[in-house]
Order: structure tokens, then C-alpha cells, then sequence
């Protein structure tokens, strides 16, 4: 009887434990709150990708704001060089997360492709989530000439206190990734 009391004992704290909590959590709230303790600060970035399409990014300033934060929405624009049209947004959905990229002109005029993106297909975890691109963003794609972004894929990576990545591939070969370093905010 002893030996069945110590054993039921030894499941009741392991399962109530540290790790155990962390297994039971959703990785997606999980995921948002990473995002919301970033909320209000600045952080610049570099592509660490090599694919010779990105030539354009790698020679100007990368800029990321973590702001418009809430428990279901995060707003992140993304500034390349002056040009500041890019708002990664990351909104809880009943399903899972869904990213969208906000495209608008310097007088928040819509302009080329908007509001394109994904849903995440599975949990994913605290640290990385991934969209596959949705039906309506392959059929904004297609309308626009831009078939080859229709098998897009997108992820967001947060390491607390170290990185923050945003990355988009392809099956064939395309990859772009770049990287923020969440140890130094800047001034935006």
C-alpha cells in the first residue's frame, strides 16, 4: 500500500509541476503574450538569408515597432530604409493565429497587396508559429499576377531576450528570414 500512496504521490508532482504547466499551456497564448511583453519597444534587424532577391533589404536599415497590443491582436510595423508601408498584424482566431501584412502608402492609402497572409494549420509552440497562405490571400495573388506567393509560408519566431524573426518560404527554394535583436531596443 506504501509503495502504490508514494507512487500516486510521485505522478501527483510530476504532473503538477513546472514542466508539466508548461506542456498543458497553449502554445499560441503562449506565443501572443511573448509578443505582448515586447509591446512599446523598438528593435532593428538584418537579413540573415542569402537569397540574392533580398539584396534590396540587406543594405538598408530594418526597423521593427511591437505596438497596438492587445490580448487577441498584435499590430508590428516594419520599416525598410524611409520606406515605413509594412504592419505585420497577429490576431488571435477561434481556430488559432493568423497573420496579415498591412500594406499602406505614407497617407495610409491601401497600395499593392494587402492584408494577405495565413492561418496557422497546427499549435505550433511558445517560440515559433507558421501560416500557410490562406484561400483569400492565393486568390488576391492570382488577380495580381503573383502566382508564384500562392504556396507562401510564413513564421514568426520570439526568443525572449534574444531574437525576434520573421521568415517567409516557398517550396523550390525561396527563403527570407530576418532577424531582431531583442537585446538592444532603439529609438524609433
Amino acid at each position: 500500500m506504501k509503495t502504490l500512496l508514494f507512487a500516486a504521490a510521485a505522478a501527483a508532482v510530476t504532473l503538477s509541476g513546472p514542466a508539466f504547466a508548461q506542456k498543458a499551456a497553449n502554445p499560441q497564448d503562449a506565443f501572443l503574450a511573448r509578443l505582448n511583453a515586447l509591446c512599446g519597444q523598438t528593435f532593428e534587424g538584418q537579413v540573415v538569408s542569402t537569397d540574392a532577391a533580398d539584396a534590396d533589404f540587406r543594405g538598408k536599415r530594418l526597423v521593427m515597432h511591437v505596438r497596438d497590443c492587445a490580448a487577441d491582436e498584435v499590430g508590428i510595423p516594419f520599416a525598410v530604409g524611409e520606406d515605413r508601408s509594412r504592419r505585420w498584424v497577429i490576431t488571435r482566431t477561434a481556430d488559432g493565429l493568423r497573420l496579415k501584412h498591412d500594406h499602406r502608402d505614407p497617407q495610409g492609402e491601401i497600395h499593392g497587396y494587402h492584408m494577405y497572409g495565413g492561418d496557422t494549420a497546427e499549435p505550433g509552440t511558445a517560440s515559433r508559429q507558421q501560416f500557410p497562405v490562406d484561400q483569400e490571400s492565393i486568390n488576391q495573388f492570382n488577380a495580381g499576377g503573383a502566382q508564384v506567393s500562392t504556396t507562401n509560408t510564413w513564421a514568426v519566431e520570439v526568443h525572449p531576450e534574444r531574437m525576434f524573426a520573421y521568415e517567409l518560404s516557398r517550396p523550390g527554394g525561396r527563403f527570407f528570414r530576418v532577424e531582431f535583436d531583442l537585446t538592444k531596443p532603439v529609438a524609433d
